[in-house]
């Protein structure tokens, strides 16, 4: 069973899965010092410096049209963060927060095809995330609580509000996706639409590339346990 507690706002500031033999697993936990920060919207990222990222592109960004082995996304996912994780986060701040969330590498799953102005994933399209949904599935079995962002993304057609309700449906959509086809659990998945906010291709035009959905483990960005670990 899940237990979720929120504040008066309705924000997550503790999330538990409770399995049968009793055993509790954090899947994401807001210290209490941070209470406020959830009230009252800071974002976190102000605190820290700016990214100096020491790695190659391929091993912060992994392409999904470049990978050929499935087990890519496994020995990528399982990597730790990109820098020292200063402090746990809430999800909201992960989502709200470019800085923090950009402290996970991302898995963009740009063989994952969107059709202009559609959300929908056809039954050949959810096949392409197998690979993606076994390395999440691997992973769980390490560690129940493991969490892990959707990003919902557009190209710059349209309305910013159009574009931000269309990217929340796409990211909304491979989390289903991934729940009904493959049985990740949904507590373990949470999504997130950015629009045109974020284009991988810098156009105005219609851009296939830009109709896209990433994935990140925010784990250690949100787990007590996790962000101990991979320190």
């Amino acid at each position: 069973r899940i237990i979720t507690i929120r504040n008066r706002n309705g924000d997550v500031i503790r999330r538990s899965r409770i399995t049968p033999d009793g055993r509790e697993y954090v899947l994401t936990y807001v210290d209490e010092r941070y209470y406020n920060d959830v009230d009252e919207w800071r974002d976190p990222g102000d605190e820290l410096p700016p990214m100096r990222l020491t790695i190659p592109r391929r091993d912060y960004i992994l392409d999904s049209e470049e990978v050929e082995d499935p087990d890519e996304y496994y020995t990528f996912l399982e990597q730790p963060p990109v820098e020292r994780v200063q402090r746990l986060y809430s999800i909201d701040e992960v989502k709200r927060s470019a800085r923090v969330r950009d402290i996970a590498r991302r898995i963009d799953l740009d063989t994952l095809n969107f059709d202009f102005g559609s959300a929908t994933i056809s039954d050949t399209e959810v096949q392409k995330l197998d690979g993606v949904a076994s390395a999440m599935e691997k992973l769980l079995k390490k560690n129940p609580a493991e969490t892990f962002l959707i990003e919902g993304h557009t190209d710059a057609v349209g309305t910013p509000e159009a574009n931000l309700a269309l990217s929340d449906r796409r990211a909304e959509a491979v989390a289903e996706a991934l729940t009904n086809a493959f049985g990740i659990p949904a507590e373990n998945l949470t999504t997130q639409g950015y629009g045109e906010e974020y284009l991988k291709v810098n156009t105005p035009g219609p851009n296939r590339e830009n109709r896209r959905v990433a994935i990140r483990r925010i784990t250690s960005l949100v787990a007590p346990v996790a962000s101990n670990s991979e320190q």
